[in-house]
């Protein structure tokens, strides 16, 4: 994609001398590596989402928690911002750096510290990676759910700030399900714990408001995390469709029918064939749709599931149901699935990959305004849905060298956006605000509620120095964007009012 620059929010920092700041985290934290050369900080210009590039003003990566709270206690008393970082994965720019910031990397914290297999818990890093941690339950027959399409790559603490899920989130939940306890660090280098290693906590559950904060509250340290026994038995079945809108309705005839898949999947097809072309899992490639649908348990169960989910998707207008052969199939299916962000990169030049959520009945009708402004933007969308819990990614195909594309393409993401909020749904499920949806933001929640984050957020950071210009709008901003009236035309807490 091409690059974007937004000035709105490094032109209103308070200017920070590099050179002092480098001097003076040189003398106190010798042992730490801090990366300063700009070709040392290229690399670090943005996360998944390259739309939005910007150097940054250094980049730091500790070893050790003290240096990570010495770090914060200078930048506090020295009024520079941090923005935290794990694997780099995010497609939301939430880990987009500031030019006149820290750029504060937690990969190195990649130690899985605990597998208790009584407890069935986990308990590591920050920069462990998703599947990593299965990989590493796996010999007690046991495993963490959530299973984000970059599981082999992405950071559990990355997953924590975005609240990610996956393609089995239907049936055991997004990352705040699937936690027992986070230590943090506060803005002003203070060690905290949310959470407990018991089921519940005493006082405010700040585990849940602390995840998807998008590092915004604080800096995550260690998680501990709910491991899940292997189910005896997983079944798959692909179900073909000559409708997207039929596909859509089936998702819910599903549901309704009482039955809880493990993971429920919708792929257009532009998608289909894409992966198909990619991965070579067998797919349908002249379906309109295919749903995949993965039924999970113990044996006899999953066999009657699989025999009623058969029935529904008939009734609902399948033209092909299959049933995947053996454990082979069932993994090649997935692997198309979760393999479709790249396959789809190989059919454009560029892609923009959009996250909503909507209630399931207003599948098919999404479905057809997507279609509609596919047709009215002249660029082709191919379509991935969760669609068992109504988060969808639609991938607006184009190419940055096309003079307007880009425009054209965020356009249509953020047409996207509204329509999820008017059926009403969410303007992300999984990959967060970051910048990318902070305009939309003011489209999905008016003043009073957007003057409520912010005082949130001043009680965790009063000064905004953690992760700037990200996830909440000013109302000021809101106002610009013209989708809301700003009481008094002031933001009641001005120390925020730069970003």
């Amino acid at each position: 994609m091409s690059i974007l620059y937004d000035e709105r929010v490094d032109g209103a920092l308070p200017k920070v001398d590099k050179a002092a700041l480098l001097a003076e985290l040189q003398q106190r934290l010798p042992d730490l590596d801090i990366l300063h050369t700009r070709e040392d900080l290229k690399p670090y210009e943005c996360d998944g989402l390259s739309a939005y590039r910007t150097t940054p003003m250094l980049v730091v990566l500790p070893e050790r928690i003290e240096q990570v709270q010495q770090l914060l206690q200078l930048c506090y008393a020295r009024n520079v911002p941090v923005v935290a970082r794990g694997a780099g994965t995010g497609l939301s720019g939430g880990a987009l750096p500031l030019e006149q910031g820290i750029l504060l990397v937690m990969a190195r914290f990649n130690q899985i510290l605990e597998i208790n297999r009584e407890g069935r818990f986990a308990r590591v890093q920050p920069g462990v990676r998703n599947l990593a941690i299965s990989q590493a339950a796996a010999p007690f027959d046991l495993y963490y759910a959530p299973d984000p399409s970059s599981q082999i790559a992405c950071s559990i603490g990355g997953n924590v700030a975005e609240n990610a899920g996956g393609v089995h989130c239907l049936k055991y939940g997004l990352t705040v399900h699937n936690l027992l306890k986070v230590e943090i660090l506060t803005v002003e280098g203070e060690s905290m714990t949310l959470g407990s290693d018991a089921l519940d906590a005493p006082g405010f559950d700040l585990l849940a408001l602390f995840t998807g904060s998008e590092g915004m509250l604080g800096i995550v340290t260690e998680v501990t995390v709910k491991l899940l026994p292997k189910p005896q038995v997983a079944k798959v079945l692909l179900a073909a469709f000559d409708s997207v809108e039929k596909a859509g309705r089936a998702v819910g005839d599903i549901i309704a029918a009482g039955i809880i898949p493990g993971g429920l999947e919708m792929m257009d097809n532009l998608a289909i064939r894409a992966a198909e072309d990619f991965i070579h899992a067998g797919y349908p490639v002249n379906a309109e749709a295919i749903l995949l649908c993965e039924l999970d348990g113990v044996e006899a169960d999953v066999a009657d599931d699989c025999e009623r989910v058969g029935e529904v998707l008939q009734k609902a207008g399948a033209t092909e149901v299959r049933l995947a052969r053996d454990e082979a199939e069932r993994v090649k299916f997935w692997a198309g699935r979760k393999n479709a962000f790249p396959a789809v990169g190989r059919i454009s030049p560029d892609y923009y990959c959009m996250d909503g959520t909507i209630p399931r009945r207003e599948l098919p009708g999404v479905l057809r305004g997507i279609a509609e402004l596919s047709e009215e933007y002249g660029l082709r969308v191919a379509n991935v849905f969760h669609a068992g819990d109504g988060n969808m990614h639609p991938l607006i195909l184009f190419d940055a060298n096309v003079p307007g594309e880009l425009e054209r393409a965020e356009a249509i993401g953020g047409k996207i956006l509204e329509l999820c909020v008017k059926v009403g749904g969410n303007i992300t499920g999984e990959h967060g605000v970051g910048r990318e949806k902070i305009n939309q933001m003011c489209a999905q929640f008016n003043s009073d509620e957007i003057t409520l984050f912010h005082a949130v957020k001043a009680a965790f950071d009063p000064a905004g120095l953690l992760n700037p210009g990200k996830n909440i709008p000013t109302l000021h901003r809101c106002a610009e964007f013209g989708s809301m009236h700003v009481h008094h035309g002031q933001l009641p807490f001005p120390e925020l009012e730069r970003f």
